[in-house]
């Protein structure tokens, strides 16, 4: 694997042991040119996933993306680091296992909706405000009210 510090070809791998939630295998490892230490992350893909954008582009799935687009809903909220990548793991699985080589990218949208609804209101607004593209306030009360989310925000 090459090296992300020098770009040197070959790196050693000095340690090996599964993740927290079994679902990768994390490996410590060191570049002999500049002696640059980082790990990484192996994980089974069952099927590789084409996105179809609104646009009509497709892309390929990127489970780095999904867990950025997460990651900022969910920034400077109380949850663990764990419990987020179980969640990502989630998404995952239910998309792998869904058998279509081709998804749109509302799938992945409502998928991650559904988990963080489950996992934090505030970071599940965050995430709707931007994948269901609010303009204006009323777009964010609306969608309080339709998730019945409003009443807490008046009491």
């Amino acid at each position: 694997m090459r090296c992300p510090f020098c770009g040197h070809d070959e790196t050693q791998v000095k340690d090996s042991r599964p993740s927290e939630d079994g679902a990768a295998i994390r490996r410590r490892r060191l570049c002999p040119q500049c002696e640059g230490r980082f790990t990484t992350f192996e994980r089974v893909q069952l099927r590789e996933i084409t996105i179809l954008k609104r646009s009509g582009r497709r892309t390929p799935f990127d489970r780095d993306k999904l867990a950025r687009s997460i990651s900022i809903a969910l920034r400077k909220r109380p949850v663990e680091p764990e419990r987020i990548e179980r969640m990502i793991s989630t998404i995952v699985r239910q998309l792998e296992s869904m058998g279509e080589t081709e998804l749109p990218s509302s799938t992945i949208g409502e998928l991650v909706m559904k988990q963080l609804k489950q996992l934090d209101d505030v970071a599940y607004v965050r995430y709707a405000s931007v994948y269901r593209d609010f303009r204006e306030t009323q777009d964010f009360a609306r969608f309080l009210g339709e998730e019945g989310l409003s009443e807490a925000a008046e009491s």
